[in-house]
Parts: C-alpha cells; structure tokens; sequence
C-alpha cells in the first residue's frame, strides 16, 4: 500500500482519495507522433487507462491547507469523495483557511463549489497567476478548442462564490514553506507547489504526470487533455530532471502515494518512498 501521509518540515501532508478516473486509450498521445502512439496503445494490453484522482491536505500550527479540491459531485459517483476523505481525517469545510489551486480544470477546482454556495465558506483560494488571468479572461475562449474551454466556466463559478478571497499567485513563495512552481503546457498556467522543510522538498506537481509509471519510463506520452503537448512534454521531462537532481519527493492528482523520481535508462522511474 503506498503510504498516505508524509511530513515535511511544519507540515503534516494526506492524500484525500477523490475517486477514480477512466478514459479509452485513444487520450494518449505521443511526441513522436501516431506511430509511437500506436505501439504503445498496442503494449499496454489493457483497453482504458484508469487513473486515481487525489487532492491534499496540509496541517501546521497556522491551520489547514488543500492543495486542489476534487471533482464534486460534477463528474458523476465514481469521483467527488474527496469531503468524505476530509470528514474521515477530521477537517470540516469551515477549518479550512485556504485552497491552493494547481491549475481550473475541473477534477482539481468543482470541488471548490457545492451546489450554489462555496464549499469552504472561510477559505481563500489562491490559483496560479497565469491560469486565473487565461481562464479569468473571456476574450481568449475563441483562441481555445471547445473540449478545452471548461476553464472558463470554472474561474466564472470561482468569481461568484468567492468574490472576496480568490486570489491569483505569481511564482514564488505564496506561504511559508510553499513555493508555487510554474509547469505549464497542461494548462496555460499550470503549476505545481513545493513544500520545504529543511533539506527536504515535495512537491505536489498537478498534472505534470497522468500515468506516473509510463510517462515517467517516457516522458514523451502525453493526453489529448493538455493544452499544449508539446510545452507539456518538456515541461514533464524537465521537472522529472529536476525532481531527481533535488531528491524530492513528489506526488500529484494522480499519483498513488508519495515517491521519489529516479532515472533510469532514456526515462525515470517513480519508486515509492
């Protein structure tokens, strides 16, 4: 069983399972084009990717942070348990003091809304600068396929629920002990964000990683899901490098547990910690 918990620094850090996300394999895509898509397709001998959808909470002594918040009940019953896994762990919505949103696609910011109130009636919710002021901007939907236009919406939703406590972050520091990491391609201002403690790092990178196991082995594999596949793919392979250079740990949205980046070979491999 991959361990659920890790503490970094004043950080106590648990995954909350939001659910489980599945989807045909004709989402992978492939730097090199659909040949290389194909042989893949062709090796996997399963006919869907299944991928498990997380967001976190973090505990210190100043209170609690989420990073990302699930799907609420927006993407139907196999997902949106993530305010089951809260009430399981003791954190009711009114402790939260804040949400630090990785990136407005849905399976990481509807959970932030419940029905027609905000689901965290004290949070403020911090989204990356450059997301907030795509997404945030109507004029730019023309510029956006329709599959990729939910972003819009979300940061729409946001506006209204939390009117007075969103907030859109640069990079940087954006709490003590917490970096935000820009790790666009996914998104237009998709991010990731580093917990520090001493020596020690994690970082909860999003969706710099769908399928951890055969996007690390090749980081060239992408999904139809990402807004830009090629900023995408080198953005994966080079917070993979990083991650191995600095001896972080690292989880995301999808990402059982908690591991440690290793290359190995053309790629790296995801070894739990």
């Amino acid at each position: 069983m991959n361990q659920q918990s890790h503490r970094i620094g004043d950080y106590e850090i648990s995954i909350l399972h939001d659910g489980i996300f599945e989807a045909p394999l004709d989402v992978l895509i492939h730097a090199a084009g659909a040949s290389a898509r194909d042989d893949i397709v062709a090796r996997s001998g399963r006919p869907r990717i299944s991928i498990v959808v997380n967001c976190f909470a973090l505990k210190d002594a100043r209170g609690i942070t989420l990073v990302d918040a699930g799907t609420g009940p927006s993407w139907g019953p196999a997902m949106g348990h993530a305010p089951d896994a809260m009430a399981a762990a003791g954190i009711a919505p009114e402790q939260v003091e804040r949400v630090l949103i990785t990136h407005l696609h849905g399976d990481h910011a509807l959970g932030l809304i419940d029905g027609d109130r905000a689901r965290f009636p004290k949070a403020e919710i911090l989204v990356p600068e450059a997301d907030f002021g795509f997404f945030g901007n109507e004029a730019n939907r023309a510029l956006t396929p329709p599959k990729k236009q939910g972003g819009f919406a979300i940061a729409a939703a946001l506006k209204a629920h939390y009117p007075d406590r969103l907030r859109a972050v640069p990079a940087g520091p954006v709490r003590p002990g917490i970096e935000l990491i820009p790790l666009p391609g996914h998104t237009f201002g998709h991010s990731g964000y580093l917990i520090k403690g001493g020596e020690h790092g994690l970082l909860l990178w999003g969706d710099a990683l769908h399928l951890s196991d055969l996007q690390a082995a090749d980081p060239d594999i992408g999904l139809v899901y990402d807004f830009d596949a090629a900023t995408a793919t080198a953005t994966r392979r080079s917070i993979l490098e990083r991650a191995d250079r600095e001896n972080w740990l690292v989880s995301g949205g999808h990402i059982e547990g908690f591991r440690h980046v290793v290359a190995k070979g053309a790629g790296f491999e995801l070894i739990s910690a």
